[in-house]
């Protein structure tokens, strides 16, 4: 049986009986669930481990650019080549590229003979042009001569060099195809040059498959999952000053703005909010119409730089994009047809928003506080973004097996024909780096979850004190209450959040693979027929985002609880809960009402964020130059999704205050024989006339 906490949080009396005035809920202390605070520290010190394996062994650039026949990475300096300029992945061997499409075809499109061009060549109706390996072994050019030459030195070759070039072993190959630049890699266009083909079989060439086998071969390499989910990840590296703009500084000038406009109008803002929200949904949703090409001309593509406007190549991301875009159309009719429900309760949601008004006014500190956290957050993303990229790219790059093939090239240095050591390269990537890189996911989710819960703690720390001092006097309120909450979290209770912040990101990691499972057998087809496994499965579903939700609920109050009195994670959680309990039918709608508007405040800054990377990734320099991104959806959705953690951590001033007082009302009420002596008379007002309704309610 807990005793009360008005000895607590008030004033106490000291170990040796005698009466003290030390101020506000600075009773005698103690840290709390330390075993969790040491995993904690041992979790950060094994994410510099697993970072710095993906510092030495990964290379951003992998995720961009393909490998040449060297297993070089195109577009980056090596030891022997600099190939810097060199970005564009290009197929050296026509009837090789058909080959690897056949069905029965030995041959595989990753042992084809490839080369890192400046630009996709493009055959000429004068004469037959012809890209050649890099200059080694008796053709002495230089790099730079070589591109200059547009990449032919075919006048050079000997004798036994131009007839195996004519048997389509280098070392130079003819250019029969045109080729457009298709996410740095260029695809062969299916229309052979006439005059080209011509010239080739005068002078004695082999024969050159001309089928559209040449053209699918290159573009299903192109949209496999794998080059997909790569090209994904390239774009958060290179849209990285979207992500600063619209993902940290854009969020957290609107998220004071808000705190500023609940100060001084609060009781505008609900409406507000609510207004604001379907606004930007439906805007964000027109930019998918846009990218999606079913408004305008402006469809995302895959093909980079000019091109010809009547040839059009398909990418899995514009499939991708279409999808979100008929998944914000559903939310946007949704999120209008709950916004005209909600309308009645946007009252009540003021009432509320009043008293945590007041307590900013008050304690005014609270409006700026959330900076720190919000500091610390972007330091850690930036290194974590950085690892990760590096992780994702840090595959081993090995020669591929393909004794059975025919991939024979002429070799420069060797002066001979090689059919040993000619297959392709790829990057090779063992399972640990799919250990390291969940692994990696899971911190930054634990790591994103502590600094929110901390900052959370911080706050409730401080509202305790303004509401607990309430009638007193004003020196009982700590000189900087937020300052002096921080103190008591990092000296008492850190391992408290640690434990509070784990236990939500383990049940989140848990339905993310579960999910994960259930996407794998769809697809597979394993999905349980019988209708009481379906039935199971969608119930499993449910309740562990039920579950997800309730533990968010609970770890909000016991944070407020451990702000107070000091206690353990799992002590506060009961005492939170027993006060909610107890007092569900007084504070239960008036706190999900105000929950609802905080929550779409969040959304809208969330929006805000993502309409402003649209905007950003609209520009030239994401568009068609070097820095393109393969689709706006990630970078949008990182945007969103820092916007939202973001505006999490201003609106806990917010959300907390009202929580923090109405668990405060609770205490107070039980202690005093249901008559609250702390509570300020607009959180009674709003208390009462929702118990009224309630009552009325129940008794029609």
């Amino acid at each position: 049986m807990r005793g009360p906490l008005g000895a607590v949080i008030g004033r106490y009396t000291s170990s040796d009986g005698s009466a003290t005035n030390d101020g506000i809920i600075k009773h005698n202390r103690k840290c709390r669930d330390i075993t969790f605070l040491i995993i904690f520290i041992a979790f950060w010190v094994s994410m510099i481990v697993n970072s710095s394996f993906g510092f030495n062994q990964g290379n951003p650039l992998r995720l961009t650019y393909g490998l040449d026949y060297e297993g070089n990475v195109c577009g980056s300096k090596h030891r022997h080549r600099d190939l810097t300029q060199l970005e564009l992945r290009y197929w050296l061997n026509p009837n090789q590229v058909y080959e690897s499409g056949l069905k029965d075809g030995e041959l595989k499109l990753a042992n084809a003979r490839t080369i890192c061009l400046l630009d996709c060549p493009a055959p000429t109706d004068d004469a037959l042009n012809w890209v050649c390996d890099y200059p080694d072994g008796e053709i002495r050019l230089k790099m730079n001569d070589w591109i200059d030459r547009n990449y032919d030195y075919f006048e050079f070759l000997t004798p036994e060099m131009r007839n195996s070039s004519l048997q389509l072993q280098g070392p130079c190959y003819p250019v029969i195809f045109p080729s457009v630049n298709v996410y740095w890699s260029c695809q062969y266009i299916a229309r052979a040059s006439n005059s080209s083909l011509r010239h080739w079989q005068q002078m004695g060439g082999v024969t050159i498959q001309e089928d559209m086998i040449i053209d699918k071969s290159i573009r299903r390499s192109m949209n496999s999952r794998a080059s997909v989910l790569k090209r994904y990840v390239a774009d958060i590296g290179k849209s990285w000053p979207v992500l600063i703009v619209c993902g940290g500084l854009v969020p957290l000038f609107l998220s004071i703005i808000w705190l500023l406009l609940i100060r001084h109008f609060v009781a505008a803002m609900p409406w507000i909010t609510v207004v604001l929200f379907n606004m930007l949904l439906i805007s964000v949703t027109m930019f998918y119409y846009l990218k999606a090409g079913w408004i305008g001309n402006d469809a995302v593509t895959p093909i980079i730089g000019e091109h010809d406007p009547y040839f059009h190549v398909y990418g899995r991301e514009l499939t991708h994009v279409r999808g979100v875009a008929i998944l914000m159309t559903f939310i946007s009719v949704v999120a209008i047809l709950t916004s005209i429900a909600i309308i009645r309760r946007i009252l009540m949601a003021t009432s509320v928003l009043k008293v945590a008004a007041k307590v900013i006014g008050e304690v005014q500190a609270l409006i700026i506080f959330p900076a720190i956290p919000f500091a610390m957050l972007a330091i850690f993303y930036m290194f974590w973004i950085s690892a990760a990229l590096h992780l994702f790219s840090s595959g081993q790059v090995v020669q591929n097996n393909c004794n059975n093939t025919n991939c024979c090239a002429y070799d420069l240095v060797l002066k001979k024909v090689n059919c040993d050591r000619c297959c392709g390269y790829s990057i090779r990537y063992t399972p640990h780096i799919t250990i390291a890189i969940f692994f990696h996911l899971f911190g930054c989710y634990w790591a994103t979850q502590f600094f929110i819960a901390s900052s959370a703690t911080v706050i409730a720390g401080s509202v305790a004190s303004y509401y607990w001092a309430h009638g007193e006097a004003s020196p009982e309120i700590p000189f900087l209450p937020v300052f002096a909450s921080m103190k008591r979290l990092a000296r008492y209770n850190l391992g408290s959040v640690a434990l509070g912040s784990l236990i939500v990101s383990f049940v989140e990691s848990v339905r993310f693979i579960l999910e994960a499972i259930r996407r794998r057998t769809k697809v597979s087809g394993t999905t349980p027929d019988h209708w009481f496994w379906r039935m199971a499965h969608y119930t499993s579903r449910g309740c562990l985002k039920s579950v997800e939700w309730t533990i968010k609920s609970v770890n909000r109050n016991a944070y407020i609880m451990i702000a107070i009195t000091g206690k353990s994670f799992c002590k506060s959680s009961a005492i939170a809960t027993e006060l909610i309990i107890s007092n569900i039918l007084r504070i239960g709608k008036v706190n999900v009402i105000g929950d609802v508007i905080l929550f779409l405040g969040k959304l809208c800054v969330s929006l805000f964020s993502a309409l402003f990377g649209f905007l950003m990734l609209d520009s030239h320099r994401y568009r068609d130059s070097h820095n393109k991104v393969s689709s706006p959806l990630l970078p949008v959705l990182a945007c969103w999704a820092l916007g939202y953690i973001v505006a999490t951590l201003f609106f806990a001033v917010v959300e907390m205050s009202i929580d923090t007082i109405i668990l405060s009302f609770c205490q107070d009420s039980e202690e005093n024989q249901g008559n609250a002596q702390h509570a300020p008379p607009l959180l009674l007002e709003t208390l009462d006339s929702n118990q009224e309704e309630e009552v009325q309610r129940l008794t029609h």
